[in-house]
This record gives C-alpha cells, sequence and structure tokens, in this order.
C-alpha cells in the first residue's frame, strides 16, 4: 500500500474549493464524534442505502441522502486517508478546471461514485458513506493531466519504511488497480461480507467519471506537461 505525502507540482491560484471542500468533511465528522449513541440513526439516515434509493430513486430523501453521504465518514483512518488524497491531488486539478468547474466536477463524480455502487448491489441494505468515490474522479483527472508528476511516497516494505518520489501514474495507477481487483473479488457475497461492505465499485465509478469529465469539460489553462525522470524509480 502506498501513501502520498506530497507532489511536485505547483499551482497558479490557490485551492479554495478543495480548502473548503476538507473543511466540510472534517466539520461533519467532528459533529459525527458529538452524537454519541444518536450517531447510528443519523448515518442511517444521510448515508446512502442502495435498497433505499433504488426503491425511491426520486423522492427528496434518496436526493438528499446522495450528496449528505459525500461528507460523512466512519472513523478516523477514513476522514484521514480521503483528505489526505484531496489535498495533495485537488489543488492541480481545481488549477485548470478553474474553481466553479471544479465544483461541478467533484459533485458529479461522487454522484458517479455512488451510481456505480448502486448498481453494482441495488438490493443492498448497507449503509455507505464517504468522499472517497468523488476523491477517485479527481485522482482520475489528475492521472490524465500529470501522469508524469512526482509524488513523495511512503512505500512500506516488511517492517521497514522507503520514502521515493514517484510518477503519479504508478500511485494512481496503482490504488485503481487494486479498487478494480477489490471490487470483482467483492462480487462474491462470502468476500463482500469478510470486508464489512466496502464500495469498492463507487471507487471505480468515481475514478470512471472523472475521467470522462476531465476530457470533456473546458480548462481555465493548459495544464503545463511535465517529464518524465528515470531517477523517480
Amino acid at each position: 500500500m502506498l501513501i502520498p505525502l506530497k507532489d511536485e507540482n505547483p499551482t497558479e491560484s490557490f485551492a479554495w474549493v478543495t480548502m473548503l471542500l476538507i473543511v466540510a468533511n472534517l466539520a461533519a465528522f467532528a459533529y459525527e464524534l458529538s452524537l454519541g449513541p444518536r450517531l447510528e440513526p443519523f448515518v442511517v439516515r444521510y448515508g446512502v442505502i442502495p435498497q433505499a434509493i433504488v426503491s425511491h430513486p426520486l423522492s427528496p430523501s434518496s436526493l438528499v441522502r446522495i450528496f449528505t453521504s459525500m461528507f460523512l465518514h466512519a472513523g478516523w483512518i477514513h476522514v484521514g486517508g480521503n483528505m489526505l488524497y484531496l489535498w495533495i491531488f485537488g489543488n492541480n486539478v481545481e488549477d485548470v478546471l478553474g474553481h466553479g468547474r471544479y465544483i461541478l466536477f467533484y459533485f458529479a463524480c461522487g454522484v458517479g461514485a455512488i451510481a456505480g455502487h448502486i448498481l453494482s448491489s441495488p438490493t443492498s441494505g448497507v449503509v455507505s458513506l464517504g468522499a472517497s468515490g468523488a476523491i477517485a474522479g479527481v485522482l482520475a483527472a489528475y492521472l490524465v493531466l500529470y501522469p508524469h508528476a512526482r509524488v513523495l511516497t511512503v512505500i512500506p516494505i516488511l517492517f521497514f519504511i522507503e520514502i521515493a518520489r514517484l510518477p503519479a501514474l504508478v500511485v494512481i495507477g496503482l490504488w485503481i488497480v487494486l479498487q478494480v481487483i477489490a471490487g470483482l473479488e467483492s462480487l462474491n457475497v462470502q468476500v463482500a461480507q469478510a470486508t464489512g461492505g466496502v464500495a469498492w465499485f463507487a471507487h471505480i465509478g468515481g475514478f470512471a467519471t472523472g475521467i470522462v469529465l476531465i476530457l470533456l469539460l473546458p480548462r481555465r489553462r493548459r495544464p503545463q506537461p511535465l517529464p518524465y525522470d528515470s531517477r523517480d524509480w
């Protein structure tokens, strides 16, 4: 499992949308922590439950769930990992798209992620939540725009820790490969139950949506291509 720390890819504008998204997610998680015994009914009410949405796809409750679920998380590792990836990769995508288009892009990827999750398990009654699907779309856009951007990455090797500068193509590419493998395995009901119902197809759906949108949306500026550097290996 590769853990990115930062990328070496400067921006021309301040990524205030990415910052607001991080603040909103952290605020929502802080509110979750304050709920105590009321947390479970809150998550059930505002998280995505495929069965409920398929039964009433256009109801106000279903539409609210789709967006509120993107700001809820299941624990410190869940929210911390998501915000780390958004912090590292979101600013460059926002810089290229512009703030307004980036907001639309982010939420569209989140909706695409939820659609992928629901299509993979339409009868599931398990609550799904988190910004992972929308952030998967951000990763996809970054991969298209800056495949050779260098990312300072932690590489755990047994009991040792290695830190290396890897191309985004490797860091993000390995991430999506693992999502696809886990998603295919989760089609087996026993495996899905053993993994705690992780919404792998939400990650895949968000990633696919991100690729399509970054190729179609107009850009505020043309990204400056970063050269391949064999020293990253």
